[in-house]
C-alpha cells in the first residue's frame, strides 16, 4: 500500500460530514478529487504544514473552489495550519471541519486566503480562472530563482470558459513547464453532463494541439496520478493532465448527476461512511492511524522589500524616459507619463513588474519593456488572463502593473472582483479611458468604470483599508507621482489616464496625497470639481469664466476614496454648491461627493457627466461639445447655478 492512502478513508468520510454540518456545500465534486489532492498533498508537492507562507513550498491554486472541503480535509489530515498571520496561526484540526462555511470560519465556501487559509494564494470559484493565477505564481517562482511547482486543478465543465484557453495560450507562450494544468474530468456540470467538446478525450486532443505534453490517466488511481504528477516541471515543455474521475465517489447516492451541491441530509451520513469503507474494502485500500509526512520544500526567500518606493525626481524622470523635450513645450498626455514613472519604479524596485495586452505602444509601458524585459509580461489580446495573472504575481512577492485600454479592462470586471476578494496587490492602469481619446468612438470608451472602480473605493478590504484605491491624473506631473504612490499602496489600485496631450497644472515638486485634491483656482461664486481630463476643460472654463469677474474655485479631485472635507469646505465659503465635471457615467467623484454633502445637509451638489453613449468625432474635444460637456457648457452650467 502506497502511505498516500493511508487517510482517504477519513479524508472522504469529512468531506460528506463537513458539507452536511454546513447545511451546503459539494461533496460530490470533492469525492471526485480525493485521489489526486491526497497524492498532491501528501506525495508530491513539498510543503511545510507549519508554515503554509514558505515561499518554498509547491502550491495548489482549486480553480474548481466549490470542490474545496477535500483541501481541508486533507489539510487538516497535514495539521496545516491556518490564520491570516504567522502572529496568530495555529493547526486546524479535524474537529474545526464541522465550522465549514460558519461566519467566523477560516473554511470559507470557496477558496479564500485572506479569511485564514494561507494554503491557497487567490480567491477561486468564479470558474475558469484559478490556471492564470497559477500561471503568474509560476512566473514569480521563476523570476525569483525558486525551484517550486503550480499545480492547478480545473473542472471539465469549467473548460468551455475561455479564460482557460487564455491562460494556456499564456502558459504556452512563456514556457511555464512548472505550471501542471490537471483538468478533473468527471464529466457532470451543476445542471447536466458537460458537452462533447469538454470530454477527457476531447479535452486531450486540444491540449495536445496547443503543445502540452498530455497525460491522461485514471483519476482514482494512485500509480497513473503519482507518475502524471512527476512529470511536472521535468520535461521541456507544459504538461496537462486528463484526469477520469467519478462524481461522487464512494457514495452511491451522491453519484447521480442531480447531486451537485447538496449535502446529504444527517440521517444519509451513516450510510455514506458505510458505502465508503465497502468501497475501500473492494480496492484493497487500507487505513492507517496517521497521514504520511508531505516532502519538506527547498530553501527560498521572498522579494527584498523596501519600507518605501522612492522615484528619482520629475526633471531626472523626463530625461530618462525620453519626455524632456515634450514637458519642456508643455505638451504631454497622462498616458504618456505613466510609462514614464512605471519605468521610474523599476530602477527603484525589482518587485515592480508588467504586464500589458498588445497595447504597450499605446499605454506606454512598452518603456518599462524595452528597459526590463525579463520583468515585462506580454499577455496578448486576453485581459481576463492579464489580470488574473497579475494576482498570482502579486501572491508571489511582485508588485505587478497590469496595463491596457481602460475599455477592454472591463472585460476582467469578474476577475477584478476576484482579486479584491484576494486583497492582491495588483496595480490596473486603464488608458484612453473617458470620451477624450476621440475618433475610435465608444467601443473604445470607458464610461462606467469611475463608478465601478468608485464602489470598491467606497468600500473596506476589512482591514481597514478600501478595497481599491483610485488615482485621476490631470496631468503628467499628478500621473509620474500618483503612479509611483499606487506602488506604495496596499492592495489594488486602478490608475485611469488618457490619451490626448495636455499642458501642466502642477510644479514639479508638488506633494499628492492618498484620497487628496488640490485647489488650481481661487473664488467666492461657486466650486467646481473635476479629474483627469476634465480638469482641463473645467480650468479653461473657469478662465474664461474670470473674463466675465465670476471667480470660481476649481478643486482636481485626483483620488478616491476621496476625503470631501476640505472639498465641502471650499463650497460653504462660495454659495454651498458643488459643479462635478466628469467625462464618464455617473457614479464617480460626483456620487462620493454628493454622499458626504447629504451627511452634512450644509451643501449641494451638481454634476455634469456623459449623458448618452457617445459617438466617434474627430477630436475629444468634438465629442466633449456634443455632449454638453465643452468649455463653453462648462462654463453655461456655473451661470446657471448661479
Amino acid at each position: 500500500m502506497s502511505t498516500v492512502e493511508a487517510r482517504l478513508v477519513e479524508i472522504s468520510k469529512n468531506i460528506v460530514r463537513m458539507t452536511t454540518a454546513a447545511g451546503s456545500g459539494h461533496p460530490s465534486s470533492a469525492l471526485s478529487l480525493v485521489h489526486l489532492v491526497s497524492t498532491l498533498m501528501f506525495k508530491q508537492m513539498r510543503w511545510d504544514p507549519a508554515d503554509p507562507w514558505n515561499p518554498g513550498n509547491d502550491r495548489l491554486v482549486l480553480s474548481e473552489g466549490h470542490s474545496v472541503p477535500v483541501v481541508y480535509a486533507a489539510y487538516a489530515e497535514a495539521g496545516g495550519v491556518v490564520g491570516k498571520s504567522k502572529a496568530d496561526a495555529r493547526p486546524l484540526k479535524v474537529e474545526d471541519l464541522k465550522t465549514l462555511r460558519e461566519l467566523d470560519s477560516v473554511l470559507d465556501g470557496h477558496p479564500n486566503p485572506a479569511e485564514g487559509f494561507p494554503f491557497f494564494d487567490a480567491a477561486t470559484g468564479s470558474l475558469g480562472q484559478g490556471l492564470s493565477v497559477g500561471a503568474g505564481l509560476g512566473l514569480a517562482a521563476r523570476q525569483s530563482g525558486i525551484d517550486k511547482r503550480i499545480f492547478v486543478i480545473i473542472g471539465d465543465g469549467e473548460s468551455r470558459e475561455g479564460q482557460i484557453w487564455e491562460a494556456l495560450d499564456f502558459i504556452m507562450d512563456h514556457n511555464l513547464t512548472n505550471v501542471g494544468a490537471i483538468f478533473n474530468c468527471n464529466g457532470q456540470g451543476q445542471a447536466d453532463y458537460v458537452s462533447k467538446q469538454q470530454s477527457a478525450e476531447v479535452l486531450a486532443k486540444k491540449l495536445a494541439a496547443y503543445g502540452f505534453d498530455v497525460q491522461v490517466i485514471d483519476g482514482h488511481n494512485f500509480a497513473e496520478i503519482d507518475a502524471a504528477l512527476s512529470k511536472v516541471g521535468k520535461g521541456s515543455v507544459p504538461v496537462a493532465i486528463v484526469a477520469k474521475t467519478q462524481k461522487g465517489w464512494g457514495v452511491e447516492s451522491l453519484k447521480d448527476k442531480s447531486n451537485h451541491g447538496k449535502p446529504l441530509a444527517p440521517e444519509q451520513v451513516a450510510d455514506a461512511e458505510k458505502s465508503i469503507d465497502e468501497t475501500a474494502r473492494s480496492l484493497n485500500i487500507k487505513v492507517a492511524d496517521r497521514a504520511p509526512v508531505p516532502p519538506a520544500p527547498p530553501a527560498a526567500k521572498w522579494p527584498a522589500v523596501q519600507p518605501k518606493i522612492e522615484v528619482m525626481p520629475f526633471k531626472e524622470a523626463c530625461e530618462k524616459g525620453g519626455v524632456a523635450d515634450a514637458v519642456a513645450k508643455n505638451k504631454i498626455s497622462t498616458r504618456r507619463m505613466y510609462g514614464v514613472a512605471l519605468l521610474a519604479l523599476g530602477h527603484a524596485d525589482e518587485r515592480i513588474v508588467a504586464l500589458d495586452g498588445d497595447v504597450s505602444n499605446s499605454t506606454f509601458a512598452n518603456v518599462f519593456a524595452k528597459a526590463f524585459p525579463k520583468r515585462f509580461f506580454e499577455c496578448k489580446i486576453a485581459e481576463q488572463n492579464m489580470i488574473s495573472v497579475a494576482a498570482g504575481l502579486a501572491a508571489g512577492g511582485y508588485i505587478p502593473f497590469a496595463s491596457s485600454f481602460a475599455k477592454f479592462l472591463a472585460r476582467g470586471y469578474d476577475q477584478i472582483e476576484m482579486a479584491a476578494i484576494t486583497r492582491a496587490n495588483i496595480k490596473l492602469v486603464g488608458s484612453h479611458s473617458g470620451v477624450s481619446l476621440g475618433a475610435d468612438g465608444p467601443s473604445q470608451m470607458s464610461l462606467p468604470d469611475m463608478a465601478y472602480f468608485g464602489s470598491y473605493a467606497a468600500s473596506s478590504d476589512g482591514r481597514g483599508n478600501p478595497a481599491c484605491t483610485v488615482f485621476h491624473p490631470a496631468d503628467a506631473v499628478a500621473a509620474y507621482y500618483l503612479t509611483a504612490m499606487a506602488a506604495n499602496v496596499g492592495g489594488m489600485c486602478y490608475v485611469r489616464t488618457h490619451r490626448p496631450d495636455v499642458a501642466l497644472l502642477y510644479s514639479p515638486d508638488t506633494k499628492f496625497e492618498v484620497g487628496g485634491s488640490a485647489v488650481l483656482a481661487e473664488g467666492n461664486a461657486l466650486t467646481v470639481v473635476a479629474s483627469g481630463y476634465m480638469t482641463t476643460v473645467a480650468l479653461k472654463a473657469v478662465r474664461e469664466l474670470e473674463k466675465e469677474g465670476i471667480k470660481c474655485t476649481l478643486i482636481d479631485a485626483y483620488s478616491l476614496p476621496l476625503r470631501a472635507e476640505p472639498i465641502l469646505a471650499a463650497a460653504r465659503k462660495a454659495g454651498g454648491k458643488i459643479l462635478v465635471v466628469e467625462d464618464n457615467f455617473s457614479g464617480g467623484i460626483n456620487a462620493a461627493l454628493a454622499l458626504a454633502a447629504a451627511q452634512t445637509g450644509e451643501v449641494r451638489v451638481f454634476s455634469m457627466n456623459v449623458p448618452r453613449i457617445p459617438k466617434s468625432g474627430k477630436s475629444g474635444d468634438i465629442i466633449l461639445e456634443s455632449l454638453g460637456l465643452g468649455v463653453k457648457d462648462v462654463a453655461a452650467r456655473v451661470k446657471g447655478l448661479l
